[in-house]
C-alpha cells in the first residue's frame, strides 16, 4: 500500500510545503507499517495463544501483500521498495506461523486434559475421593467461603479494570505519537542527506504506461484488504469478545493508512495521478472504515472478562 508513495524517489522542482508533508506523511506511513505486526505478536505471546486473532484475516492480508510485491516487480520500481514489500510477507508468515503454532500447541493440551478427564470417570467413586469431600473439619466452610469471596469480588465494581484499560489506552497513544516522530525525524534526516528528493507532479507517459502492469494487481491487493477484517469482525461480534487481539495492531494500522493516503493527496491532486493511485487509496482510505469498526467492538466488548464477571 504505501509502496507507490516511497518509489517516487526521481529528480524533481524544489521542495514545497505540499510536498514535505507528503514526503512527513509517507514516512510515517513507512514506520506505522514496520512496527504493525509487533504488537500483536507481543501480546499473543503474553497470552500463550492466538484464539483472538481470526487466521482468515491473516491469510487473505498475506495474499493483499503478495499481490502488491507482484505489482512493485511487475512495475519495475526500485530495489529499497521491493525489499520494503518482501519485508511485509515475511512479517505476515512470521504472524501466521506464531498464530498455528499456539493453536497446534493449546488443541494439543486441550486433547491431553480431556483424555485425563474420561480416564478419571472409568476411576471407582472411592477412588476419587479427595480431602475436599472427607468431612474434615472446616473443610466446607473453607470452601464456601472462597466460593462467597469470588462471588463478592465479582459483583464489585471493576473499578481496578478501567483504570488499567485507561493506562492501556495512554501507552497506546504514547506510542502512537513515538512512531510519528521517528517517521518525521526518518523523512527529515533522509531529506537533509538527499536519499529523499521532491517528485515532479507530472507523470510523464512512460511511467504511466509501466505501472499499468501493476494496476490490476494494485486493485486486487486493495480487495484483499478490505476484505481481511470483515472475518475479524464477524469473530469478534459473535464471540462479543475482543480478547487476545492487540488494540495497539489496529492504531497502526489505522494511522498508517491515513498517512498512506494523505501522503498521495499532498503530492498531487492531478486527475492522472489520482487515477494510477486509486487501487492503493481505496486499499488504504477504505480499511480505515473497518479498522474503526474494531474500535467500536473493543469500547463495547472490551476482553470479556467485565462481561464473565457479571455473569457470575
Amino acid at each position: 500500500m504505501v509502496l507507490q508513495h516511497v518509489a517516487a524517489l526521481a529528480q524533481g522542482p524544489p521542495l514545497t510545503a505540499h510536498e514535505a508533508l507528503s514526503g512527513v506523511f509517507g514516512s510515517i506511513s513507512l514506520a506505522s507499517w514496520i512496527f504493525l505486526l509487533v504488537p500483536q505478536l507481543i501480546e499473543n505471546y503474553k497470552q500463550g495463544s492466538a484464539d483472538g486473532i481470526s487466521l482468515a484475516f491473516l491469510a487473505v492480508w498475506f495474499i493483499g501483500d503478495i499481490t502488491n510485491l507482484a505489482g512493485a516487480v511487475w512495475a519495475g520500481l526500485v530495489p529499497t521498495v521491493i525489499a520494503l514489500a518482501v519485508y511485509f510477507c515475511f512479517a505476515d508468515l512470521i504472524l501466521i506461523g506464531q498464530c498455528l503454532y499456539y493453536n497446534v500447541k493449546n488443541a494439543r493440551k486441550s486433547r491431553k486434559a480431556s483424555t485425563r478427564s474420561e480416564d478419571s470417570v472409568d476411576q471407582p467413586l472411592l477412588g476419587r475421593r479427595d480431602s475436599s469431600n472427607l468431612g474434615l473439619p472446616g473443610s466446607h466452610r473453607r470452601r464456601s467461603s472462597a466460593l462467597s469471596r469470588r462471588r463478592r469480588a465479582s459483583s464489585l465494581p471493576s473499578l481496578v479494570e478501567e483504570e488499567d484499560g485507561a493506562n492501556q489506552w495512554v501507552k497506546n497513544s504514547l506510542s502512537i505519537l513515538g512512531v510519528c516522530v521517528v517517521g518525521a525525524a526518518g523523512w527529515a534526516i533522509a531529506w537533509k542527506t538527499g536519499v529523499w528528493i521532491p517528485t515532479p507532479t507530472q507523470d510523464d507517459s512512460a511511467d504511466t504506461e509501466m505501472a499499468l502492469g501493476a494496476q490490476i494487481l494494485g486493485y486486487a491487493s486493495a480487495v484483499c484488504y478490505l476484505g481481511a477484517r470483515i472475518p475479524q469482525i464477524i469473530k469478534n461480534q459473535k464471540e462479543r469478545s475482543c480478547e487476545g487481539l492487540s488494540l495497539l495492531f489496529f492504531m497502526l494500522s489505522l494511522l498508517g493508512n491515513a498517512t498512506y493516503g494523505a501522503g498521495i493527496l499532498f503530492h498531487s491532486l492531478e486527475k492522472e495521478y489520482f487515477l494510477t493511485n486509486l487501487p492503493w487509496l481505496i486499499g488504504s482510505l477504505g480499511t480505515m472504515v473497518e479498522d474503526i469498526t474494531i474500535f467500536i467492538q473493543f469500547r463495547a466488548f472490551g476482553n470479556g472478562e467485565h462481561t464473565v464477571a457479571i455473569a457470575a
